[in-house]
């Protein structure tokens, strides 16, 4: 798949612009608050209805507007040509249009036009709680699963109410645990079916961790993750009975998937506690480009990549390492973001591929 031709209309800074991409890599140079991202943000509308920074709509628009558009156009060998509009104006509902046919529902839209994202935002994998990468991971699955997601959706509303039932009973001083064990079932049969997904997701997605972080260190270090959950240990059903006290005490439920975390490992040890900066962004970037390899073997194409402001905290060796990588065949179109045109034309010096380069000035785009 491949993006041929983007139009982004009073989105962030830019009030508007057209930009032709090569089917290759594409690099957008700019100080910082040019603009750069933005145009990553816009490519990222387009796949997701959303924006990976800023999920107020309203904050989308260019100041002093009162709505935003963005086309693209895109290409793929097996099924043609595509052309996706995405519209919001104040006080209005979102509007997505795939060929000119709006979508009765956004959900419809999502996993059609996959892409893979490496950000400074991703750190927050690492340095964040449990909740970043449970998130991550239940986003990755979702978007080949949709029984996945609607699974999570209903372990979520049967915990919301497991734990409101609970406070109620505190709270009266009620220990008749009756309908505790109903929702305990309904807990157990969501929950079981979800860590099921995450270790047969994990057992495939593991190996292209390691795989692809081995060729970004030359070999220095062994990534890996290592999935804690408490279903691990005991059946889910038998932990919940077990913690049935425990969790009146303490007013929600202490035992479940909603618990589960994944601990990010170099040889073995927690990268959050003693990874360098270097290390820990090697590591992120290996995490995603797995998640390129594992959503290309889902879909049977390319997905987009996005890289923007990787370059920084990492060394030249790791740099050169991370483009010789991605601009291999088994990767397609690639967009990248960065501050210093030296340092591009340095790295793509020795390397064989097309590329555009372009200038952002103040949200306008110029092709060097």
């Amino acid at each position: 798949m491949k993006l041929d031709q983007l139009l982004i209309s009073q989105y962030k800074n830019n009030k508007e612009s057209l930009l032709n991409f090569t089917p290759k890599v594409n690099i957008f140079v700019g100080d910082n608050g040019a603009g750069k991202t933005n145009i990553l943000d816009a490519i990222y509308y387009l796949s997701f209805c959303k924006s990976p920074f800023n999920t107020l709509d309203n904050n989308n628009i260019l100041h002093n507007e009162s709505h935003f558009m963005i086309r693209g156009e895109y290409s793929n060998h097996e099924n043609g040509n595509d052309k996706v509009m995405i519209s919001y104006a104040k006080g209005d509902r979102k509007k997505i249009k795939r060929n000119d046919k709006e979508y009765d529902r956004i959900a419809d839209h999502i996993g059609e036009f996959p892409l893979v994202i490496i950000s400074p935002m991703d750190s927050t994998l690492i340095i964040g709680g449990s909740e970043e990468r449970r998130k991550y991971i239940d986003g990755v699955i979702s978007q080949f699963d949709r029984q996945y997601l609607n699974t999570l959706l209903n372990y979520n509303k049967v915990l919301q109410q497991r734990n409101v039932t609970l406070k109620t009973m505190a709270k009266d001083r009620n220990s008749d645990f009756s309908f505790i064990e109903i929702l305990d079932s309904q807990l157990v049969e969501y929950g079981m079916e979800i860590y099921k997904k995450r270790t047969e997701f994990l057992v495939d997605y593991i190996p292209l961790i390691k795989e692809y972080y081995q060729f970004i260190s030359n070999e220095k270090e062994s990534a890996g993750i290592n999935y804690r959950s408490q279903l691990n240990s005991d059946s889910f059903a038998n932990l919940l009975k077990e913690n049935h006290q425990r969790d009146l005490v303490l007013r929600h439920t202490s035992i479940g998937i909603h618990r589960d975390d994944l601990i990010f490992e170099l040889d073995n040890y927690a990268i959050k506690k003693q990874g360098s900066q270097g290390q820990q962004k090697s590591f992120l970037i290996a995490l995603k480009t797995a998640q390129f390899e594992y959503t290309r073997n889902k879909k049977g194409y390319k997905p987009l990549l996005l890289l923007d402001d990787i370059f920084d905290k990492l060394d030249y060796k790791r740099v050169k390492q991370l483009m010789k990588l991605v601009s291999r065949n088994e990767f397609g179109q690639i967009f990248i973001t960065d501050t210093n045109i030296e340092r591009i034309k340095r790295i793509f010096l020795e390397i064989d591929v097309d590329k555009n380069i372009f200038t952002v000035v103040e949200g306008n785009i110029s092709k060097e």
